[in-house]
């Protein structure tokens, strides 16, 4: 995910990691995670997905393999395209090393100020003003960049299910326009929550991800009830094929 505050997480020139030097120091990159482990792990799964998307997107829908497939071949090839994803990173970690949390810009905004108290403290009040603007140009900007992005892949993923033929599309435009932006609150919500991993000084050990990861499923799953409950469906459903049963679908519920 690449964020417009990347810039200002990056070291500034001449800045040493704690904890030593060396280890790709200065390979940095204004598209990839400053943490040189988060780094490791953006650019394993860049390089593997085309793998995946190529195998069942450009092979095996496209020549209809899937007509064969039994259980068991539609079992080996989610194996094939999740457990690499899973065990590469568990294993074959990128090297870890603290990077110092930059100042560059907050630097850029302060002054020196030399003269008397009372100029010193209208500059600061001044310098302050300006940072809590930049902050939030920098915020709405951020979020609109997440937002456009979500909707992007949503839609792109949309249209490549398309032409399966075991999709019914009652209204393939709505399903285009209305419905990537359902399917980009996944998108929405994990984006930001990825990339807050290892941005800061504290390092993030696996129960915290875990924490993290398990309170964006739920965020998720609330918004997406949200919009059921209060949206609804994004076509016409005629009453004889909505479901008669109130309630969860899976809770019966008794007369």
């Amino acid at each position: 995910m690449i964020s417009p505050m990347t810039s200002a997480r990056r070291p500034a020139a001449g800045t040493k990691p704690k904890g030593g030097g060396g280890g790709g120091a200065g390979r940095r990159s204004a598209w990839l995670a400053a943490d040189e482990s988060k780094r490791w792990g953006e650019a394993f799964f860049l390089l593997y997905t085309p793998f995946w998307l190529t195998l069942c997107l450009g092979i095996i829908v496209p020549f209809k393999l899937y007509e064969g497939f039994t259980e068991l071949e539609y079992l080996v090839v989610g194996l094939v395209c999740t457990v690499p994803v899973f065990l590469i990173p568990l294993f074959l970690v990128g090297k870890m090393f603290r990077i110092c949390q930059p100042q560059a810009l907050y630097d850029t905004l302060n002054p020196a100020a030399t003269g008397a108290a009372k100029k010193a403290d209208s500059v600061r009040s001044l310098k302050d003003r300006y940072w809590v603007k930049l902050c939030w140009m920098n915020n709405s900007f951020e979020a609109a960049w997440i937002l456009a992005l979500s909707y992007f892949i949503a839609y792109l993923e949309t249209l490549a299910i398309a032409n399966f033929p075991y999709y019914k599309f009652i209204d393939r435009d709505i399903m285009y326009k209305v419905g990537s932006l359902f399917y980009a609150i996944y998108f929405i919500i994990s984006f930001p929550m990825f990339l807050r991993i290892d941005e800061k000084d504290e390092k993030w050990n696996l129960s915290k991800v875990a924490v993290d990861s398990l309170g964006a499923a739920m965020l998720v799953t609330i918004l997406l009830d949200l919009w059921r409950i209060f949206l609804g469906p994004i076509v016409h459903i005629p009453e004889s094929r909505q479901c008669g049963q109130a309630g969860l679908a899976w809770f019966p519920t008794q007369n």
